[in-house]
């Protein structure tokens, strides 16, 4: 029996880390349904990029108030967790504080006095952001997409991180041999009194209550990650590592476009020959994208790693003057879409059986996607580098070359070009004459 706590303890950690592992195992699962796209190219950009935008968190402090304290949470989270190595030790092997035998006094001592700042300093933050979404209400924390679970769960994570810190404070508080020893406690040593007209026994309950409750709401935490916004703690590193490094407002093209236009300039060229299945002059299967499954896999992960702050749609001009368009949105529904096909596939012993549904009108209407102006704000704006535009620009593909469904406007502009060799619906000799009237 005097190893139970510790059997109980190994068995809540293997439960709440492998079942955390199951669900990531499925996001990569999901993110891979993606076609292929090769993003290793220029390795010493991306790696910068990871390092300035992912770690050292370049383009947060854009928005100073709301990129500070980001900057505290995201920090004091970082750095505080390195303390659960020492949790998971004691409670594996049943020692108390082992760190404190290994280290010397005053190394221990500032580690945890460290701790307890920051734990602090994150507490505090995060109740400023909860008046943020709550009292001020920001306005990009209220658009019609942030209703139901999105408005809830920005204030859950909130939640979750003033327990995790209290609970924190709360188990130096009530250790008293660590209070005694009157090193590391720069917070804790004013919440102790709290505790003093209680006998050693209950202080001594109270302290082991908050210890495991700690640790099982970082496993908690842990999973909750999958269902939340905040999977982007983990995703922003491979997410800004294997962004597009090309430069903003650079179309690529589709190569087999490309090949039909050189096959046509190639006089010596086969006009009427059919492209062989499995060669590099194969037609495509489609044209653009109506679902997930038809784009790549880092437009999927940047569906995954989306904040849902929101700083994208209060850049968007066509968001600013009341059009349909959320690049904030169309990030959210390709995620849910994405989770839809995944939990077909897991319903139907791995492979997606047809629900008759699709990425494009049932999620993402052409409003949406013929609103935007392709500037670019959206990417400019996201403090992980998401791209909605890319996904924005496969869809209109598809509705042009697929469906031959684009605007009226636009169809009379490309039937000018075609006929005119020039958007304007008059004759290309004729486009100086502006220059010869009075």
């Amino acid at each position: 029996m005097h190893y139970l706590p510790n059997i109980i303890f190994a068995l809540v950690a293997v439960v709440g880390i492998g079942f955390f592992v199951r669900n990531l195992r499925k996001v990569i699962r999901n993110i891979k349904l993606g076609k292929s796209v090769d993003r290793t190219d220029n390795q010493s950009a991306r790696w910068k990029n990871m390092i300035k935008i992912a770690l050292g968190q370049y383009k947060m402090v854009r928005r100073p108030i709301s990129g500070i304290l980001h900057v505290v949470v995201y920090l004091g989270f970082v750095i505080i967790n390195i303390e659960v190595l020492e949790i998971i030790i004691d409670g594996l092997f049943g020692t108390h504080r082992v760190f404190q035998d290994v280290l010397s006094p005053a190394v221990y001592g500032f580690l945890i006095g460290s701790f307890e700042i920051l734990a602090a300093l994150v507490f505090m933050a995060v109740i400023v952001f909860w008046i943020r979404r709550n009292v001020i209400k920001v306005k990009r924390f209220w658009n019609k997409e942030m209703k139901g679970w999105p408005k809830n769960d920005g204030n859950f994570i909130l939640y979750f991180e003033m327990v995790l810190m209290a609970l924190f404070i709360v188990m130096n508080a009530t250790d008293i041999p660590f209070q005694a020893g009157e090193i590391g406690n720069p917070i804790s040593q004013f919440v102790a009194p709290w505790f003093k007209s209680l006998n050693p026994e209950t202080i001594h309950i109270i302290e082991q209550s908050a210890w495991w409750a700690h640790i099982i709401g970082i496993l908690i935490f842990l999973n909750y990650l999958y269902y939340s916004k905040h999977l982007h703690i983990l995703l922003a590193f491979p997410n800004t590592f294997f962004a597009n490094l090309n430069p903003k407002g650079q179309f690529d093209n589709l190569e087999a476009v490309t090949k039909e236009v050189q096959l046509m300039m190639d006089p010596d060229a086969d006009p009427y020959a059919a492209p062989e299945e499995g060669t590099e002059n194969e037609v495509p299967e489609k044209f653009g994208a109506s679902d997930v499954t038809d784009l790549n896999w880092v437009q999927l992960m940047n569906a995954y790693t989306c904040t849902e702050c929101g700083r994208c749609t209060s850049a968007c001009p066509a968001n600013l003057t009341g059009k349909e368009l959320s690049p904030r949105a169309i990030m959210m529904k390709t995620r849910d879409r994405m989770e839809e096909v995944g939990k077909n596939i897991d319903t139907n012993g791995g492979e997606f059986k047809e629900d008759g549904k699709q990425l494009l009108n049932d999620y993402i209407t052409p409003e949406e996607l013929w609103a935007c102006t392709s500037c670019n704000a959206c990417v400019e704006e996201c403090p992980v580098n998401i791209d909605p535009l890319s996904i924005i620009v496969e869809m209109r593909r598809y509705l042009v070359m697929e469906q031959s469904a684009a605007p009226q406007e636009l169809n009379m502009m490309m039937t000018n070009i075609e006929n005119n060799g020039a958007p304007w619906q008059y004759n290309q000799m004729d486009r100086l004459n502006w220059k010869d009237e009075e």
